[in-house]
């Protein structure tokens, strides 16, 4: 079947192995231009560089879009205020990536007039997922190639030979292709040994964002962290910028071993998922928050937001970022925050988050209702009347099943 022809495709381009061989490949296949555009939120080196390759190996041109502010801003924190975890571990660092990515691809592929969109995610993964449903929401008149689900490569072996056939620089070699995805909250690792989840990750080969629990001090690091309304603004005082605090509780949460997780996931297309992450940061403002909400939080919101986090997690890792339903949840989980103010003082040591102390001028922790000593507040004889009624059906179904085998 002879393939649609496009005059200009614009590929989300990574410069990892499989965006890398895809423009060249674009270009055979399709005898078309190719405008790559890489969403910077965080990568660090691994955008070091990239236009001088984009461009050598066949672009027309590259964008290098800095979409670190608004990544955290209306991705991280929304989520975090959620307090969504993807079967309660992941924090979804490559999950909320995707659509501000995809997004801003779809802006420059209208601008530029393209034809299609292309992207380097696998056939099995979830990334496809995200980058379409996006593609969908903003622009269902573009096409999509994956090239993934049609060329004859079939593993990352392969891609390698496509590459080194074609002198395509790579910052990898078999012994280290480890899939990686890298972002200011997270970085994960997928493949080779990982793929057996009975082997143990060797850490000290793949860990970058900071040491496992053995090799961090011997003397634990203590941090306050500031809420206004559920949104992290201050780190021991120091009022901060959204990027700039990700960026120093990586630092702290790293050197202390904090925020690995060795985890086998359920994938949105029906496979189980072996992969390591490392989040520093994000563990420990997902600790503070939720510590900050047990004394701001009424019981009943307290008991029922768990709920809304599940459904909002699986949102974000099926790739529907932008639906009704997440717009909605938002809007639930804001309310829920107008009073999630105040500071967390942590411990951090060896791998553990210890709590050291939590504040807050909303606080519905009222000392002298809770304590052991003198109270003249709460009567205590009122519980008597309060277990009666509470125990009733317990009482009569005590009472009553008496006479039913007889």
């Amino acid at each position: 079947m002879e393939k649609k022809k496009y005059k200009k495709v614009v590929l989300a381009y990574s410069g990892g192995l499989d965006t890398s061989i895809i423009i060249p490949w674009l270009k055979e296949n399709y005898g078309c231009e190719v405008v790559a555009v890489s969403g910077d939120v965080g990568q660090g080196t691994e955008l070091e560089g990239l236009e001088e390759k984009a461009l050598k190996t066949g672009a027309s041109k590259l964008y290098i879009e800095d979409l670190n502010k608004d990544f955290i801003e209306q991705y991280i924190w929304p989520t975090l205020k959620a307090g969504a975890k993807y079967e309660g571990t992941y924090l979804l660092g490559t999950s909320f990536a995707r659509p501000i990515i995809a997004k801003r691809i779809v802006e420059i592929a209208k601008a530029e007039g393209a034809d299609a969109i292309c992207h380097g995610c696998t056939g099995k993964g979830n990334d496809q997922v995200r980058f379409e449903l996006t593609i969908k929401a903003f622009a269902p008149e573009l096409d999509v190639i994956a090239p993934w689900r049609t060329w004859d490569i079939k593993s990352r072996e392969q891609e390698i030979d496509y590459a080194e056939a074609h002198e395509i620089p790579l910052k990898i070699n078999r012994e280290t292709n480890y899939s990686k995805d890298k972002n200011l909250w997270h970085l994960s690792h997928e493949g080779l040994d990982l793929e057996n989840p009975q082997n143990e990750p060797l850490y000290d080969k793949i860990l970058e964002l900071g040491v496992s629990p053995e090799k961090a001090p011997d003397a634990p690091t203590y941090v306050t962290v500031h809420f206004e309304k559920g949104i992290p603004t201050a780190v021991d005082g120091v009022e901060m910028g959204a990027v700039e605090l990700v960026a120093k509780l990586n630092e702290l949460g790293g050197a202390n071993g904090i925020g690995i997780i060795d985890i086998v996931e359920n994938r949105l297309v029906g496979m189980k998922s072996r992969g390591v992450y490392e989040t520093p940061g994000g563990t420990i403002l997902y600790h503070a928050h939720e510590v900050l909400e047990t004394i701001c939080l009424d019981k009943e919101t307290m008991h029922f937001k768990p709920m809304v986090a599940q459904k909002y997690a699986d949102l974000v890792y099926n790739g529907q970022w932008f639906t009704p339903l997440r717009e909605a949840l938002d809007a639930f989980v804001d309310d829920t925050q107008k009073h999630v103010t105040g500071d967390v003082k942590m411990k951090l040591y060896k791998g553990n988050i210890i709590n050291a102390g939590v504040t807050s001028p909303y606080t519905l922790y009222d000392e002298q209702t809770a304590s052991f000593g003198e109270d003249d507040g709460y009567n205590q004889a009122d519980s008597e009347g309060f277990i009666n009624l509470f125990g009733l059906p317990i009482k009569e179904q005590a009472k009553l099943s008496k006479n039913w085998d007889k």
